[in-house]
């Protein structure tokens, strides 16, 4: 009995790969930082102000109201023309354009020289520090201790500079320097007179002091009149004509409005006048 062939097995289809497109993460946007809240422009304070002038009446009232005398305006150079300025109590600004309703007019009073303006009176504050004009021609100004430190520590370290430098400078400086103070006086003073006036000089008035440091015609002009003063030239009655004394040679001529010692250090510093300067040099 012959036997049944078995049915070949069917072969498993082949199943074709599928790819899933996974969309792309950006970690960019995750990783940024979000900004930062600005800082409010106007900073919430109590202001002091000041009258800058030397004299503080007990009471000085400052102008609150535009009128023909008294202009209260200020250029919005934003839209382009002047806008009223008035100060309100009941008013969230102090330009008219932007008040509202019946205003309640106050007084800008400075006692002493003096105003503190609390920080919860914005209006004012502004007024004073932006707007008004007498802020803007320099009348008043805020009270600002960091400033005021600045300028002292600036004026201090000044002070040490022309110090130091009066110190170390020797007699010869000193007569020239302490000369455009004093004059011919100098020429009486010792060298101890001299170092302490030059250490005064330079502390009260450190900005001139370096100034004169700084200027090598002070020096030149120190030695002319020393020159002068000890007979080695002359100078004319008229103040026009410097000459050797012994001789009476001409040595240069003043020119029109010129100090006659500012135009002698001028003139040493030519090629004819170094060769006088050596001389008188050498003779003093």
């Amino acid at each position: 009995m012959a036997t049944a062939k078995k049915p070949a097995a069917k072969k498993a289809p082949v199943k074709k790969e599928t790819t899933v497109e996974v969309p792309e993460v950006s970690f960019e946007a995750a990783t940024e930082i979000p900004p930062l809240p600005k800082k409010p422009s106007w900073e919430y304070k109590d202001r002091l102000y000041e009258l800058t002038g030397r004299k503080k009446p007990l009471v000085f009232t400052l102008p609150a109201v535009h009128s023909a005398k008294k202009p209260l305006l200020w250029f919005d150079e934003e839209k382009g023309y002047q806008r009223e300025i008035r100060y309100a109590t009941n008013q969230r600004s102090c330009f008219v354009d932007e008040q509202e309703g019946p205003a309640t007019l106050g007084r800008i009073a400075f006692r002493d020289g003096t105003l503190m303006v609390p920080k919860e009176n914005v209006v004012l504050q502004k007024l004073l520090s932006l707007y008004h004009p007498f802020t803007e021609k320099g009348v008043i100004e805020e009270y600002k201790p960091e400033a005021v430190a600045e300028n002292e520590v600036g004026w201090i370290e000044l002070e040490l500079d022309a110090m130091n430098a009066a110190k170390a400078m020797d007699v010869d400086e000193a007569e020239a320097i302490l000369r455009v103070e004093f004059g011919s006086k100098v020429s009486e003073m010792s060298s101890k007179e001299l170092k302490r006036d030059l250490l005064v000089f330079a502390r009260r008035n450190p900005q001139l002091f370096i100034e004169l440091a700084n200027d090598e015609n002070v020096h030149l002009r120190n030695i002319g009149i020393k020159a002068v003063e000890q007979g080695l030239i002359a100078l004319s009655q008229d103040q026009r004509t410097f000459s050797y004394a012994n001789t009476g040679r001409k040595l240069m001529t003043v020119p029109f409005d010129e100090h006659p010692y500012s135009a002698l250090a001028s003139y040493f510093k030519t090629d004819e006048g170094m060769e006088v300067l050596n001389t008188i040099e050498k003779r003093l």
